[in-house]
Parts: structure tokens; C-alpha cells; sequence
């Protein structure tokens, strides 16, 4: 580790990795789930998804303290179909139940075409990408949706319903790194406002409403109040296809019903997860490949534009070599977690 004159240290991955596992088995979970929650929260932190990463592990440790995530849970599988898991995770964290379905489907989906897992009594999924981009690395199509506490209201209310219900998708590329497309259905992800609210830093215009619906700029008003949906009315609509995938098809609970994944007390959220595994070489009839380097290639062809995703590969690189630029404050405050 190496601190700099502006107060950050650069940490490698391992290290962090590390400390996560020793503040959540400090908090009552086991070292198995400890590492699979490390593994993802550290790769959001290398990403450039911070909403997703280091800044959650306080919060995930003062839940599987106080019982409200189950830290030591095993996930249950079961097979409901030829290409069909149903799978409980026990309100525990959610990424050891999502790594058991991505293990799962890569043998699944190649024998039938496709395959599909309802993840249930779940937590938040972090960084929806991280998840889909492991079944490209299988040659697979990817595609998940969650949801989560309530945060957007119906188009034209003011009292929350849905969550912010994120999707990611992925595409194996032949001689490239995955395509992998990652979006919330707000306008923003919800846990950048809630990093702009740890710093007492306002969010922009248009990013979420207060509790009486009312744009505000304000990141706690914004927390208290709503987020705004991509796309208006139309974002809504596809909020809401999301909400019954993600948790009336699992038979999770509804955004609004889950309580939230920021506090430790209360019951366990209970929200839902859907993942689909496709095998784009049996559908296509093997030609799945040259077909999208022709769709990327006429899309790469046009001046100025990019791919979706591709900036994290330039910060996986640099991570790679300098580690992760940390606050140092915020580094001591987590080994003092690790200390409990």
C-alpha cells in the first residue's frame, strides 16, 4: 500500500480483497461467503462502479451483524425444469447464491440453448455486469434482472413502488473482451446518490425528486424521496416489465415490500434476481459470432463512437498494475470493522 499527498492510498486487489473478508467474518459471516462478496465488491471498486463497492461493505457488516443477512447461508437449488433452477438464497448476501447459478447454467445452457435461474429471499447484487460477464467467459449470452427496495415511484406518483430494477447484458466477442452493457433504470444508480450523500455532495439536476415529488439536487432529499426513471414514462413501463421478472416469476418480494439495504434493522429485504444463459452458437446456427463483429464493426465505423463498457477495461488495467486509489480515512475505518 502507498499513500499519496492527497490523502488517497493505493491498495492492491488482494489487499482489499482481503479486508473485506476480515470486516464481514468479523460481522458474523462466514469466510466462504466473506470471499465471494469480496471478489465482487473489490471488481466494482476496479470498474469505477464505487456505488457498488467498498462504500457498501459497512452497511452489508452491520446487516449480517444484527441477523438481518443471514452471513453463514448455503444457497438452495432446485431443479424445477430441464433448463430451470429455482434458488433460495436464504436471505444471505446475494453473490453467493448468483455464483452457484452462473456455475449451473454454463453447464445448462449449452445442452438445451438456453437456461434460466430465479434467485429469491436475496440482497443486493451489486454491479449487475459482473455477474453476465462471467457466462460470456463461458461463450454464453447473458442477461440478468433484479429488484430492489422501493425507489421510483409509478409515472405520474410521488410514493415509491419499484426499485431501480438495474439489467446487464453480455455477449462473447471472438478476439475481443465481452460486450457487456450495465444500466439501472433510474437515470442513476441509487448508490451514487448515496455515495454524493456520505460526502455531503450534491447530485445533479434531473437525477431524483424529493418525498413530496419535486425535483431536488439535494443527495439526502433524494434518498428520502425518489429516483427519476430513464426514458420518463416509457423507463417506467420497463421498470415495471423488470419487477415482474425479477420478483413476481422468482417469487421475491416486490420493491415495495423489501426493506432496505442500507440499515441493519428490520427483516431481510427478500428481493429477487433472474438470470438467462443463452447459447448464441445453437440458436444462430453457429454463425453468432461473425454476425455481431459485423453489428459492432458498423457501429465502431461511425466517428466518435464506442462501445458500451469498454472504459473498464483501460481501469482493470491500471488496477492491475497501481492497485485501487482509496481514501486513506475511509481504509482505517474499515480495519477498525475488522477489529470488532
Amino acid at each position: 500500500m502507498s499513500a499519496s499527498t492527497t490523502g488517497l492510498a493505493y491498495t492492491a486487489l488482494d489487499d482489499l480483497k482481503d479486508l473485506v473478508c476480515r470486516v464481514l467474518t468479523a460481522h458474523d459471516t462466514s469466510p466462504e461467503n466473506a470471499a465471494s462478496v469480496a471478489n465482487a465488491l473489490v471488481a466494482a471498486e476496479v470498474d469505477g462502479q464505487k456505488g457498488h463497492g467498498l462504500s457498501r461493505l459497512g452497511a452489508y457488516a452491520a446487516q449480517a451483524a444484527s441477523g438481518k443477512v443471514q452471513g453463514h447461508a448455503v444457497p438452495q437449488v432446485e431443479t424445477v425444469g430441464t433448463a430451470a433452477l429455482r434458488i433460495d438464497a436464504g436471505a444471505g448476501f446475494a453473490f453467493p447464491a448468483m455464483d452457484v447459478a452462473i456455475g449451473r447454467l454454463a453447464e445448462m445452457a449449452p445442452s438445451c440453448g438456453i437456461a434460466v435461474a430465479g434467485v429469491f429471499r436475496s440482497h443486493h447484487f451489486g454491479q449487475a455486469g459482473y455477474h453476465v460477464e462471467r457466462l460470456a467467459g463461458h461463450g454464453l449470452v447473458g442477461l440478468i434482472l433484479g429488484n430492489s427496495p422501493k425507489a421510483i415511484a409509478p409515472w405520474g406518483g410521488k410514493d415509491g413502488i419499484f426499485g431501480t430494477n438495474p439489467i446487464a447484458f453480455a455477449a462473447p466477442r471472438r478476439a475481443a473482451s465481452s460486450l457487456v452493457i450495465d444500466l439501472s433504470l433510474s437515470k442513476v444508480a441509487r448508490g451514487k446518490v448515496m455515495v454524493a450523500a456520505k460526502r455531503g455532495e450534491p447530485i445533479p439536476e434531473g437525477w431524483a425528486l424529493d418525498k413530496d415529488g419535486q425535483p431536488t439536487t439535494d443527495a439526502q432529499a433524494a434518498l428520502e424521496g425518489t429516483m427519476v426513471p430513464i426514458g420518463d414514462a416509457k423507463g417506467a413501463a420497463l421498470v415495471l416489465m423488470v419487477e415482474i421478472l425479477a420478483a413476481a416469476v422468482t417469487g421475491a418480494n416486490f420493491g415495495f415490500e423489501a426493506s432496505s439495504f442500507f440499515t441493519a434493522d428490520g427483516p431481510a429485504p427478500g428481493v429477487g434476481q433472474m438470470i438467462i444463459a443463452i447459447d448464441p452458437n445453437r440458436i444462430s446456427g453457429e454463425g453468432f459470432a461473425d454476425r455481431l463483429e459485423v453489428l459492432l464493426n458498423a457501429i465502431l465505423i461511425q466517428p466518435g463512437t464506442r462501445l458500451p463498457g469498454m472504459r473498464r477495461l483501460s481501469a482493470r488495467a491500471e488496477a492491475a498494475k497501481k492497485g485501487i486509489a482509496v481514501d486513506t480515512a475511509f481504509l482505517a475505518e474499515l480495519e477498525q470493522l475488522a477489529q470488532r
